[in-house]
């Protein structure tokens, strides 16, 4: 399997991560902003992360060896739970830190600055979101969708920091003015538990590759096609095991042939074997395919 495209986007992404998280948490710093400085510190917590994507994309496109012969698949969907924990974790970290801050009696910024910073940022992040989400399109890669994921909830969180800051800024000289100084631990408060069951919604489903869990519309594709099969051939019948490993999708089936079934040879079955695996999509390395022929019921 070939990753070096995956692997460039990556490489891309972690140079744009690692500039735009240090510039934040610079800025937040200078200004005294808790939420500009946790949207930094998200960025590169989330740039550490993607430097192990990188290396589990490397793996990916080696055909695996005497250790591990089914491939690399498996660390896939280990690596997306492992850093949407992560992510999640960030967000409960910054929650705890708006609520300190919001109890110590908030504080006061250029909200007007914050406000240009934020647009500034939330631009960007949403432009390379929507250049790796499109890399991933073509590449039907998880890795690049988990990375154009991290930029989605990085832009989203500088358009909420944008809106927050400017509804500070109009507040100046009016009755609410009082008010805005709460403004920044509050919209930081806002976005961390908005953000918070992203990564963990991305968690349960990488779990359920994990756990080999049966992806329920795979079944029913493979379960179909192999009903037509069997009435057609007049098998005896079949039994189908499949499930998901990252972008890998395992299919295992073994098909019952009567006794007394008229054979032309081997060349028969593998006929039908490639037949199955047309009806499925045709050969691809997106999919481990394993198809076995008995007329034991107990091998099936």
């Amino acid at each position: 399997m070939d990753t070096s495209r995956e692997q460039t986007l990556l490489k891309r992404s972690i140079a744009a991560t690692l500039s735009v998280g240090a510039a934040c948490v610079c800025f937040g710093l200078w200004m005294g902003s808790q939420a500009i400085v946790f949207d930094g510190i998200y960025s590169l917590v989330d740039m550490l992360l993607t430097l192990v994507v990188l290396a589990v994309s490397r793996l990916l496109s080696n055909e695996g060896s005497r250790r591990f012969q089914y491939g690399y698949w498996h660390l896939e969907p280990l690596v997306v739970a492992f850093n949407s924990a992560m992510l999640s974790l960030a967000c409960v970290y910054a929650a705890v830190n708006a609520i300190t801050g919001l109890i110590g009696g908030g504080h006061t910024l250029a909200f007007g600055l914050g406000a240009f910073w934020a647009a500034l940022i939330g631009a960007i992040s949403l432009a390379i979101s929507a250049y790796m989400r499109r890399g991933a399109k073509v590449l039907s890669s998880e890795l690049l969708r988990l990375d154009a994921r991290g930029w989605l909830i990085g832009g989203s969180l500088s358009i909420a920091l944008l809106i927050g800051f400017t509804a500070a800024a109009l507040m100046a000289g009016t009755s609410l003015d009082p008010f805005a100084r709460y403004v920044d631990s509050a919209v930081l408060l806002i976005i961390s538990l908005f953000l918070l069951p992203m990564p963990i919604m991305t968690i349960w489903h990488a779990l359920q590759e994990v756990m080999m869990v049966a992806p329920s519309d795979l079944d029913r594709h493979v379960r179909t096609i192999m009903d037509a099969l069997i009435i057609e051939y007049s098998f005896r019948g079949y039994t189908s095991y499949v499930t998901k490993t990252g972008r890998v999708e395992v299919i295992e089936i073994h098909v019952v042939i009567p006794m007394d079934y008229h054979l032309e040879g081997i060349s028969q079955l593998d006929a039908i074997r490639q037949q199955i695996a047309d009806r499925l999509g045709g050969q691809s390395t997106q999919y481990w395919l394993s198809i076995a022929f008995t007329g034991d019921l107990k091998w099936a």
